[in-house]
């Protein structure tokens, strides 16, 4: 009998061991939703992941309650939510402003459309009209939400007619243009910019997303273009499902602006200035004499050199003027996308970060991007010194010259350089002198090179 019991034993501890390691293959495995958490007496359950782009109303469910009791018959809490040190109102059916939970997350981690996991707790609080209590905080819980935003690709190219050479068919991925962006993520600037020429009218266009390039299938899904094929319009909106090509009615010169949050878009037809005027703390914000030169009337870049100080404390920063003393469609940090070398950008201003001197730019309006370069040193080399080394100048203030005496050049050539490098160099005749521009071939003791363009529309020498 006895071996009889053990038997038994033996056989339901293995049927039950069995049970246990068993996983029926045929039924779907999902993530349990999480566990309610202690609420005082009562509970907070979280909900599943909220997708934002789905919610309609004003407020969203992130949570259901059950209220903590009280013997307090007139007991009727009020609800606060806390995410990270800041607090939201929510209602006792756990539902709280869309809005609130929108900026916060955009605040917190940005607009792109990920799932976003934030730590919450609740507060039950009771006023009695005068003094409000918190009655019970809960234990912390997760609300999960993906923010509401758009497809953005991490970077578009321009196809089109005009881009169509006796080579090169302009729609293909050998003729994409790239637009430029900054280096921030496209959902915290979702702005993209290109410019081009069209030599034809009636030129039509479309936006290829990078992946696609990538993939090389120019067309897969996520072309983006107008809704209305041949739409001419100089704004209007974009559309990445069955997108229509866009037109360009009169031939010129162009620059695209596309934001791919609201997938707009905006054609400018550009005409360069000969020069924009440099005004900032180094004038006291009253003078805009020096200027840098169009060397590129197509995509419409400048360049040359501008002495930046800050006289008066106030920070070397500032703007660019098309016309002299004039602030209409004045040039600010608004402008550019892209900063480099020295120059930054200073909430509306541009600036630049290595002290007062004098500095190189280069800025490329089309493309939007401003490159400062400091003269650390400008030298003169040539056939005088075997091309070995520089002759060093020294910056007059007064004068806005850098100046060298006892230098001696020869008529055999020579050059001015900046930093002791062949990247930025400046020759040619002496009253107009250029960015690699020939040897000069002048003898003299006393140089004097003036570089900002400030009496001039020139950069000129003399020598004597």
């Amino acid at each position: 009998m006895i071996k009889k019991i053990l038997l038994g034993m033996t056989l339901l501890m293995s049927m039950v061991s069995c049970t246990e390691d068993f996983t029926d293959w045929g039924k779907p495995q999902t993530n349990p939703q999480e566990d309610a958490v202690t609420f005082g007496n009562g509970s907070v359950a979280p909900v599943e992941v909220i997708n934002l782009a789905d919610v309609q109303t004003e407020k969203v469910k992130v949570a259901s309650i059950v209220a903590p009791t009280s013997s307090d018959a007139a007991y009727k809490p009020n609800f606060k939510i806390n995410f990270d040190g800041q607090t939201f109102d929510i209602d006792a059916e756990g539902n709280m402003a869309k809005a609130d939970l929108v900026n916060y997350i955009v605040e917190k981690f940005g607009k792109r459309p990920s799932e976003r996991d934030i730590d919450a707790t609740l507060d039950a609080w009771v006023n009695n009209g005068s003094t409000a209590v918190k009655m019970a905080t809960s234990e912390k819980f997760q609300v999960k939400a993906i923010p509401e935003a758009p497809v953005i690709e991490e970077g578009y190219y321009l196809v089109g007619d005009m881009f169509t050479t006796e080579d090169v068919n302009g729609w293909t991925k050998e003729a994409a243009k790239a637009f430029k962006h900054s280096d921030k993520d496209v959902y915290e600037d979702p702005v993209f910019t290109i410019s081009f020429e069209t030599k034809k009218p009636d030129q039509y266009w479309k936006i290829i997303p990078k992946k696609n390039i990538d993939a090389d299938d120019l067309w897969a899904a996520g072309v983006v273009g107008p809704k209305v094929d041949g739409d001419d319009s100089m704004t209007g909106l974009l559309t990445n499902g069955d997108a229509k090509a866009g037109k360009i009615a009169k031939a010129g010169k162009y620059k695209l602006t596309i934001n791919m949050m609201d997938y707009s878009y905006t054609l400018e037809e550009v005409n360069y200035d000969p020069f924009i005027y440099f005004i900032g703390a180094t004038d006291g914000w009253t003078n805009a004499e020096q200027k840098l030169a169009l060397v590129d009337d197509a995509k419409g870049v400048y360049t040359g050199y501008l002495y930046c100080a800050d006289p008066n404390g106030w920070g070397n920063q500032f703007k660019f003027q098309r016309v002299a003393g004039s602030w209409d469609n004045e040039i600010n940090s608004g402008a550019f996308s892209t900063f480099s070398g020295a120059a930054t950008s200073e909430g509306g201003n541009i600036g630049v970060n290595a002290g007062e001197g004098v500095y190189y730019f280069d800025v490329n309006l089309g493309e939007g991007t401003i490159k400062a370069t400091k003269v650390e040193t400008m030298g003169i080399i040539g056939g005088f010194n075997n091309w070995a080394g520089d002759a060093p100048m020294t910056w007059n203030a007064e004068e806005y010259c850098f100046e060298a005496t006892n230098v001696g050049v020869t008529a055999d050539g020579w050059k001015f350089r900046v930093n002791g490098g062949w990247d930025i160099n400046l020759g040619g005749s002496l009253d107009n002198l250029t960015a690699g521009g020939d040897n000069i071939s002048v003898a003299g003791n006393t140089v004097k090179l003036y570089p900002t363009r400030k009496t001039s529309d020139n950069i000129y020498c003399t020598v004597e």
